[in-house]
Parts: structure tokens; C-alpha cells; sequence
């Protein structure tokens, strides 16, 4: 049952040897834990304990200045920013990888602060937080910046807190273009660029949407960049008071287009994380009501990330309605 999802079947030709065993689940879903992976496991119990060295070594496998998804796993985990600050200051030959997980933590940390709600409902105290932790952040990823320019992750959270600190369209695109020189079909980085777009940050209506297409027309047939296609109209329904605003045939056609040429074409690579890319195609095609949805969770065979069904209220049970629908 789990063979397409993290390998050919387990113990044979072709298994992936680093699976995590397969979880119960929950209304035939579970939650993707260290994305899938006993060698990110290894990642984030190292973390959990403070024991830097352990996470050095459990990195090794990984390019945490090219692997967005793995860094991502360390922004998220609580309790990271009360000792990363230590191996910054301790550990020369490793600061830059230090600097960087402490700034992607910072970021993260001072969004959680900043909580979801409207900018009206953060209080005073919220805001001071939230502008501290990122003033921390952008400090820290700058450095790691300069000590590795080959780096993209750096880059992409700067993005992010770029936008937290309404530092204006001006210095998020030259943020945007730095990114991109590093790798022009960074799908996370457009990500972030589709944010900056949103009306809610200044953007215009549809603006998001032709960026999206016009970066996906660049990308090879295969190539996971179809998601941002996919966000984009997530991302106007969100904006929408219309909660059946994609149930339209254009965009059902376009949706199943972008999913065809993108993560159900036979170049696609089922890279660590894939399953997020699945996801967001997953809760797009299913807002637009197309039947090519159930393609997609049946490769999912259940396994459901919180982003990008986060938007929605009691998202793991959206999921589990929309893939039963389906």
C-alpha cells in the first residue's frame, strides 16, 4: 500500500531503505512526520535535545543551503532557538549553518508570536515580538549569506521576513532576484514571491496568478514549479468571499493542466518532500471540484502535510472530507 509513497514495497527491489514505517491513521490519513524519512527523524531528535553536534552529523546527507524542506523541518521545532545561539557563537567552522538554522528559526518564532490573526487584532506586545525576532533573523541570515553566497535557503527566508517587516516591494525583489540568480525554478522562492502579491500585502488581483503562469511557462515539462500555478489560486480564494470561486471550467482545465505537465508527468522526480507538492495540487483541484483530484490523493495514499490546508478550519479533517469526496 505505502510502495508509492516511499518506495516500490517494503524490503524490496527499489524500497526506499530511509521510510519511515508506515503510522496509523486517522480517517484513512495520517500526518507526514519529518517527511517520511528516518534520516530527517534523525534531524529533528537531535534538535529536540539540544545536542548540536548530533545534528551536525545528522545532517550530512543533506545541502541544508539548497534543501528548503529539511531547514524547514528545524524552522519549525520549538525549542531550537534556546540553544542554536550558543553553537553561533561557538562553533566558528559551522557558523554559517548555524547562523542560518538560528535565522530560519527566528523567522518562524517570530510569526508564531505574531499569530494569524488580522494585522487589527495583534496587539502592541505581539508586534514588538514578532519585529525583535526578525530583526534577530535578518541579521543572522544576511551573515550566512555572505559566508556561503552559494546558498539559496538564506535568501528565501529573507523573503519572509522581509514581508513581516514591511520593508516594501523594492527590497523584497532585490531579495527575489538574489534567490533567483542562485536557482531561477526555485519553486519555494516563487512561493514566497506569490505572497508578496497577495492584495493583503499590496499586491493586485491576479498579479500572483500571471507571475505563477509566467514561471511555470519557463520550467521544463516535470518540473514541481507547477505548484505555484496551483497556490496561486489557492491564494485567490483565500482573498475570495466567494468560497466557490475556482468551480469554474477554465480553471478546472488549467488546474488539471499544470498537475498533468507538473508532478503527474512521467519526469517528475519524487524528490524528499514531494509529498507537498502533491498536497497543494490536492486541496487546488479540489476547491475547483476536478475530477483529476483523485488522481492525486490516490498517490498520496493518505498522507497529508499541513501546508497548504492550514487556510482551511480543521484542516486534516478537510483533507480526509475532500479525499473521501474524491
Amino acid at each position: 500500500m505505502f510502495g508509492k509513497l516511499f518506495g516500490r514495497g517494503e524490503g524490496g527491489p527499489g524500497a526506499d531503505p530511509h521510510a519511515l514505517p508506515a503510522p496509523r491513521r486517522k480517517n484513512g490519513t495520517y500526518v507526514l512526520r519529518a517527511l517520511g524519512d528516518t534520516r530527517v527523524l534523525a534531524v529533528v531528535e537531535a534538535a529536540d535535545t539540544g545536542d548540536w553536534e548530533a545534528v551536525r552529523t545528522a545532517l550530512a546527507p543533506f545541502d541544508l543551503g539548497r534543501d528548503h524542506h529539511v531547514l524547514g523541518q528545524l524552522a519549525d521545532l520549538d525549542g531550537v532557538q534556546d540553544w542554536i545561539g550558543r553553537a553561533v557563537e561557538e562553533d566558528k567552522e559551522h557558523r554559517a549553518l548555524a547562523l542560518l538554522i538560528s535565522g530560519a528559526r527566528h523567522v518562524n518564532w517570530g510569526w508564531e508570536a505574531r499569530t494569524s490573526a488580522r494585522a487589527a487584532d495583534v496587539t502592541r506586545e505581539q508586534w514588538q515580538i514578532f519585529h525583535e525576532r526578525l530583526r534577530v533573523a535578518e541579521r543572522q541570515l544576511f551573515e550566512a549569506a555572505e559566508l556561503r553566497p552559494d546558498w539559496i535557503t538564506p535568501w528565501r527566508r529573507l523573503l519572509t521576513s522581509a514581508r513581516g517587516m514591511s520593508l516594501g516591494s523594492p527590497v523584497a525583489e532585490v531579495r527575489r532576484d538574489a534567490a533567483l540568480r542562485r536557482d531561477p525554478l526555485d519553486l519555494e522562492v516563487h512561493l514566497e514571491w506569490l505572497s508578496q502579491l497577495q492584495p493583503r500585502w499590496g499586491g493586485e488581483p491576479g498579479e500572483a496568478l500571471e507571475y505563477a503562469r509566467a514561471a511555470f511557462a519557463a520550467a521544463p515539462d516535470g518540473h514541481r514549479l507547477g505548484c505555484a500555478v496551483a497556490m496561486a489560486y489557492i491564494e485567490e480564494w483565500v482573498e475570495s468571499d466567494d468560497s466557490a470561486c475556482l468551480q469554474r471550467p477554465a480553471v478546472r482545465a488549467e488546474l488539471r493542466q499544470a498537475a498533468e505537465r507538473s508532478i503527474l508527468h512521467h519526469a517528475y522526480e519524487r524528490r524528499l518532500g514531494w509529498q507537498g507538492d502533491y498536497n497543494i495540487f490536492a486541496m487546488a483541484l479540489s476547491l475547483a471540484g476536478s475530477s483529476t483530484a483523485s488522481n492525486v490523493f490516490r498517490e498520496l495514499e493518505g498522507a497529508y502535510t499541513e501546508w497548504p490546508w492550514t487556510y482551511m478550519s480543521e484542516p486534516q479533517e478537510a483533507y480526509a472530507r475532500f479525499r473521501k469526496a474524491f
